[in-house]
C-alpha cells in the first residue's frame, strides 16, 4: 500500500508526463490555491488572508516562499490523497512527515534516507512515512536520489547473457560499480545497493545501507516446503525515493515516501514479472504442472501460490502487508469518505485494478473521475541535480 502503488515504477505516477521544473519560479495562483485549501481545511487557522499577504511579501522578495510546519504536513498529505494511482490512500491522513528542508548535501541525505527506514520499518508494524529534503529554489539546487526506492537490489548480468538479481536495476547496478561500489565476495540475488545521491555543487554520495536497517522477509508456504529452500526473499518498506512532491507550486525533489506493501505488488510483479525475477516457469515446474500449453493456466495457478507465499510469510514474520481484496475493500471506503466531505477523488482504473484476480474485486466494476489534482508526486525532472549514467 505504497502512496503510489507498488513496488515498480510501472505501476507507479512515473507514466505522468514530466512536469517543467528546470526553472523555479512560482506560480502565484497555485500557491494561493494551495494556501486557500489548507485553511479551508482547517478553519481554526482562522482567516486566509494574512497568510496569503504574507506568501505574496515573500514571493517578491526572494521569488519563493517557505511552507509553515502544518502547510508542509498537510501539503504532503493531501499528495497521498491525491495520487489517482495509488489504491491505498484510506489512511492519508496517518502519514508522518519528517521535515528535513535544511538538509541538502548528498551525504546526509541518504543518512537520512537510512533513519526514514528505520522509523517506518517499527519492528515489522509498518508506518507511513516521508521525509522531505530541500526544495527546489532560484539559485539553489535541491539533492537528488538516484534509486527508485531506498531499498533496491542488484542485477549482475553473466556471460551467458543471464541476469542475478533484480533485471529492472542493471544499470543503477552497473552506475554503482562505476562510483566505486564493493559488492558481496559472493553475489547473490538479493544484495542491496548503495544509496546514490548528487547534488550541484556537492560531492556526489555513495552509501551503503546499513544490514539491521532492511528488514527482510525470507519466502516460504503453508504447503509447499521446498518453496522456503530457495532463499527468496522481500524487503518490507517500499520507499520510493525518486518522485517529485510537488505542493502549492513549491518542488521538493527528494521526498522518499512508503506505505506497506500490498501482497501482489512483490508476488504478482517483483517476483513474477519477466523482465524481473521471472519465478513462475521455476515454480510451475517444481509444483509438477502441465505447463504444455497456456490453456493449462501454468501460469495463473503458479500466480497464486507465490502470492499466498507473500502473505503467509509477512504474516508469519509479524511484518505489515495487505491482500488485494482487503485493499479494494479500503479504497471503497476511502471513495465514499471524500465523497461525503464534497471533494473529487480521482482513480486510475488500469492501476486500481489489482494485478491479480481484478474482477473479482469491487474496484473493477466501476467508472471513476479521472484527471490529476495538487498537491501530487510526480515524475522528477531536471532540477539543478544532474543524474550521471
Amino acid at each position: 500500500m505504497t502512496p503510489v502503488p507498488t513496488d515498480v515504477m510501472p505501476r507507479s505516477l512515473t507514466a505522468l508526463p514530466p512536469a517543467q521544473v528546470e526553472n523555479t519560479q512560482i506560480d502565484i495562483a497555485e500557491a494561493e490555491d494551495f494556501v486557500r485549501q489548507h485553511h479551508a481545511e482547517h478553519p481554526d487557522l482562522g482567516p486566509v488572508e494574512a497568510r496569503l499577504a504574507e506568501v505574496h511579501a515573500e514571493i517578491a522578495a526572494t521569488g519563493t516562499y517557505r511552507h509553515t510546519t502544518a502547510e508542509l504536513t498537510f501539503g504532503a498529505r493531501v499528495a497521498w490523497r491525491n495520487s489517482s494511482r495509488c489504491i491505498g490512500r484510506l489512511y492519508w491522513r496517518s502519514l508522518k512527515v519528517r521535515d528535513q528542508r535544511e538538509v541538502s548535501a548528498p551525504a546526509d541525505v541518504a543518512a537520512e534516507c537510512v533513519e526514514h527506514l528505520r522509523v517506518a520499518t517499527n519492528k515489522g508494524k509498518i508506518r507511513p512515512v516521508i521525509t522531505i529534503f530541500a526544495p527546489a529554489e532560484p539559485g539553489m539546487p535541491a539533492p537528488q536520489i538516484l534509486n527508485e526506492q531506498i531499498v533496491r537490489y542488484a542485477a549482475y548480468r553473466g556471460t551467458d547473457g543471464g541476469v542475478l538479481g533484480d533485471a529492472r536495476n542493471l544499470a543503477l547496478t552497473e552506475l554503482a560499480l562505476k562510483r566505486g561500489w564493493q559488492p558481496p565476495a559472493t553475489r547473490g540475488p538479493f544484495d542491496v545497493l548503495p544509496l546514490m545521491v548528487s547534488c550541484e555543487g556537492h560531492e556526489p554520495a555513495l552509501v551503503d545501507i546499513p544490514a539491521d536497517a532492511v528488514l527482510e522477509v525470507p519466502l516460504s508456504h503453508p504447503e509447499l516446503p521446498w518453496l522456503g529452500a530457495l532463499g527468496v526473499k522481500w524487503h518490507a518498506v517500499p520507499a520510493i525515493s525518486n518522485m517529485r512532491l510537488r505542493i502549492g507550486g513549491i518542488d521538493y525533489p527528494s521526498a522518499p515516501f512508503n506505505g506497506w506493501y500490498m501482497g501482489t505488488e512483490i508476488g504478482a510483479r517483483n517476483l513474477a514479472d519477466h523482465d524481473r525475477y521471472d519465478l513462475l516457469p521455476y515454480i510451475a515446474k517444481r509444483m509438477g504442472l502441465d505447463m504444455s500449453s497456456e490453456a493449462t493456466l501454468w501460469r495463473d495457478r503458479a500466480l497464486i501460490e507465490l502470492n499466498r507465499a507473500v502473505l503467509h510469510s509477512f504474516g508469519e514474520a509479524g511484518v505489515t502487508i495487505t491482500d488485494h481484496h482487503t485493499e479494494s475493500q479500503r479504497f471503497l471506503t476511502h471513495l465514499e469518505k471524500e465523497e461525503a466531505a464534497g471533494r473529487s477523488c480521482p482513480a486510475d482504473w488500469s492501476w486500481i485494478v489489482p494485478p491479480v484476480s481484478g474482477g473479482l474485486t469491487p474496484v473493477y466494476h466501476r467508472y471513476y473521475d479521472s484527471g490529476e489534482l495538487l498537491p501530487n508526486f510526480f515524475p522528477a525532472a531536471k532540477t539543478g541535480c544532474p543524474v550521471v549514467h
